[in-house]
C-alpha cells in the first residue's frame, strides 16, 4: 500500500484523469491554499487551471464539448481536490450539479444553449433550493413562479447559494400552481426555473439581487450568497424540461449526485487530514521518541485510516451504483452520512495530535478543522440521511408477516 483510498478497477483514462489532477493539487493548490482561506479570497487562477484541465465538462457529453466520464470518475476528482481545498470542489460541485440536471432533464434547445458552454466554464452554475424560513423541508418552499403570457414572473427569497455571485446560470426552485389545482402535492407543484444572470453582487438583472457574501466559519474563498428575485420575468422556454410541475424530482435527481458529492469531498478532507496528522506525529518528539511511537497515537492513526478507507469505499460503491442505472439514494445517503461523520472525527484526531500547534492559523489543520462541519450539512444533514436510509431498508425489508 503507497497511500490510503485506492480505487480498484479503473481504466487507463481515469488513472491518468486522477493523475493529472492530483498532481495539479499537490503544486498549485496545497501551497496556497491557506493562504486564501484565511483572505477568504476566490480562487480564480486554480479555477482556471481547472478550466483548462477540462473539469468543469467532465460528465458532460463529448457530444457537447464534455469529456463524457462518469459519475465515479467525477467523485475521484472532487475527492482529491478536496484533499487540496475543500471550497475549490464546492466550486465545481454546483456547476456539475446544474449540467447534470440540462443533461437529464433539459429540452434539447436547453441543452443546445447551455452544455457546450457550461463544458468550457464558460457559464458556471449555482444551485438554489434552499430558503431563509426552511432547512431540510423542502415542501414548505414560498418562492413563486406565475405564467404571464409567454413569461414567468418569480418572486422570493433563497438562500445558501453556492457560486451565487460569480455563476451566469442559476436553477432555482419555485413553486408554479398554474395547471396544479388545489390541493395538489406540494412536490407535485414546483418547477426548475433556469435563471440567467450576470456575475458579480448587487442588481445583476432587472428584478434579481445577489447580496453581498455571507461570512462564514469556514468554506471560505467560494462566495455562499442569498438570492432576491422581485418581479423576476424570465421566458417560459427556461422551464426546465419544458414541463411544470416537476421541479422537485429534478433537483432532488441533482441532489441525489451532490451527495456522493459531498461524501467525496468528506473523504477527501479527511485524507489530508490523517496526511498531516501520519506526518507530524513522526516529526514532533516527547519523552525522548517521536510521538508516532507511543502507543496511543498510533491507535488513533490505526482509527484514522480504516474510517478514511471505509468511507471512501463507500462513496466508490454508491458512485458506481448510479453510473450502473440504479436508484442509489440508499447508498449515497449511507455515503454522505458516513463519509462527514467520519471527516469530522479523523480532522479532530489530527487536530489533537497536533496539541497546541492544531489551535494556530500557521497549520493547515486549523482550516480544516473549521472546513470539516460544513460537511454535516451541506446535501441533507445527518438526520435527514438516516430517514432516507431508514425509509429505504423499510422497503427492502418488508415485514411479510
Amino acid at each position: 500500500m503507497t497511500r490510503l483510498a485506492q480505487t480498484a478497477g479503473l481504466n487507463d483514462i481515469q488513472r491518468e484523469i486522477l493523475s493529472t489532477v492530483r498532481d495539479f493539487v499537490d503544486k498549485k493548490i496545497i501551497p496556497v491554499a491557506t493562504q486564501l482561506e484565511h483572505r477568504d479570497e476566490y480562487p480564480t487562477e486554480i479555477v482556471e487551471g481547472l478550466k483548462e484541465l477540462g473539469l468543469f465538462g467532465l460528465m458532460i457529453p463529448e457530444e457537447y464539448g464534455g469529456l463524457g466520464e462518469s459519475l465515479l470518475t467525477y467523485a475521484l476528482c472532487v475527492e482529491e481536490i478536496a484533499r487540496g481545498w475543500m471550497s475549490v470542489s464546492g466550486i465545481i460541485n454546483t456547476h456539475f450539479i446544474v449540467a447534470y440536471m440540462l443533461k437529464q432533464h433539459g429540452t434539447q434547445e436547453q441543452k443546445d444553449t447551455f452544455l457546450p458552454r457550461m463544458a468550457l466554464g464558460e457559464v458556471r452554475g449555482a444551485f438554489s433550493m434552499s430558503e431563509p424560513a426552511l432547512g431540510s423541508d423542502v415542501s414548505a418552499i414560498s418562492s413563486k413562479g406565475v405564467k404571464d403570457g409567454e413569461e414567468y414572473i418569480l418572486n422570493g427569497q433563497k438562500m445558501w447559494l453556492t457560486n451565487g455571485g460569480t455563476s451566469t446560470l442559476v436553477a432555482v426552485l419555485c413553486r408554479s400552481d398554474e395547471g396544479h389545482p388545489e390541493g395538489t402535492a406540494p412536490h407535485k407543484s414546483m418547477t426548475t426555473f433556469l435563471v440567467e444572470k450576470e456575475p458579480g453582487f448587487g442588481e445583476v438583472r432587472p428584478g434579481l439581487t445577489i447580496p453581498g457574501k455571507i461570512d462564514k466559519m469556514g468554506y471560505k474563498g467560494v462566495d455562499t450568497t442569498e438570492l432576491i428575485m422581485d418581479d423576476l420575468r424570465i421566458p417560459a422556454n427556461r422551464v426546465l424540461g419544458g414541463t411544470t410541475g416537476r421541479g422537485f424530482y429534478q433537483m432532488m435527481d441533482g441532489v441525489e449526485v451532490g451527495r456522493v458529492n459531498v461524501a467525496a469531498r468528506g473523504c477527501g478532507v479527511a485524507q489530508r487530514a490523517f496526511e498531516l496528522g501520519v506526518s507530524y506525529a513522526q516529526q514532533r518528539h516527547t519523552f525522548g521518541k517521536p510521538i508516532a511511537q507511543h502507543q496511543a497515537i498510533q491507535f488513533k492513526l490505526a482509527e484514522m485510516a480504516t474510517k478514511v478507507e471505509a468511507a471512501h469505499a463507500m462513496m466508490v460503491n454508491a458512485a458506481r451504483k448510479k453510473d450502473s442505472g440504479e436508484r442509489n439514494d440508499l447508498e449515497a445517503g449511507m455515503a454522505k452520512y458516513l463519509a462527514s461523520e467520519y471527516c469530522k472525527e479523523v480532522v479532530e484526531d489530527a487536530f489533537r495530535i497536533h496539541g497546541g500547534y492544531g489551535f494556530s492559523k500557521e497549520y493547515e489543520i486549523e482550516r480544516l478543522y473549521r472546513e470539516a462541519p460544513m460537511l454535516l450539512i451541506g446535501e441533507g444533514t445527518a438526520e435527514i440521511q438516516k430517514m432516507i436510509i431508514g425509509r429505504r431498508l423499510l422497503e427492502e425489508y418488508r415485514f411479510q408477516g
